[in-house]
C-alpha cells in the first residue's frame, strides 16, 4: 500500500535511511540522520512536495519524496527525487511503484522536471530510473569519497511537462 507518509512515520524512515548511511555509498551522507530530518520531509508535504511511504503489513517497507533541486526561485519547477526500501524489501518492485505515484503526484502539482542524483555504479537505481524514462544528462567523475573510495554522480532527468 502507497500513502502520504505521516508524522508517526519519521522513525521507521530514519532508520531505512541510516542502514545506507552506515552500509553502503547510495547516499554521500557519512554521518546518520536523526529523525527530526524525516520530519522536515513529512512536513514538506504540505508545501507541495510528495512525501510517500509503502506499507506492507503495517510496516514502513520504503519512501521516496521530491524536494526542491536548487533554491533559486528560476528552478521553482524542478525537483529533485529520492527512495529507499527496507533491505527486506528490494527487488519486489515497491521502488517502481513508488516512483511512479511519485511522478504522477509531482505531474499533477505541476512540475516541469525530476531530477535524480544517483551514485555511479548503483546499477539497480540506474536501472529503475531509465526503466521510467529518465534520461542521463551529465555524470560528475569522483566527487564523492566514502569508505576510502572515490565515487561518481550520475544525474538523470525526467521532463514531466513537455
Amino acid at each position: 500500500m502507497i500513502r502520504n507518509a505521516r508524522p508517526e512515520d519519521a522513525g521507521a524512515m530514519t532508520d531505512i535511511y541510516n542502514f545506507y548511511i552506515r552500509e553502503s555509498v547510495a547516499t554521500f551522507d557519512t554521518d546518520p540522520l536523526p529523525t527530526t530530518t524525516m520530519s522536515r520531509h513529512i512536513a514538506s508535504a504540505s508545501e507541495g512536495y510528495p512525501c510517500l511511504i509503502c506499507e506492507e503489513e503495517g510496516q514502513v517497507a520504503g519512501f521516496c519524496y521530491a524536494h526542491p533541486w536548487k533554491e533559486k526561485a528560476a528552478y521553482r519547477h524542478t525537483l529533485e527525487t529520492t527512495v529507499y526500501l527496507h533491505p527486506e524489501h528490494t527487488g519486489k518492485g515497491l521502488g517502481r511503484q513508488l516512483m511512479e505515484r511519485l511522478i504522477e503526484t509531482c505531474r499533477t502539482n505541476g512540475s516541469h522536471v525530476l531530477i535524480a542524483c544517483i551514485t555511479g555504479g548503483n546499477e539497480a537505481s540506474i536501472a529503475l530510473h531509465q526503466s521510467l524514462g529518465f534520461k542521463q544528462v551529465s555524470r560528475f567523475e569522483k566527487v564523492g569519497l566514502k569508505f576510502g573510495r572515490q565515487l561518481d554522480v550520475v544525474d538523470f532527468e525526467l521532463e514531466l511537462q513537455p
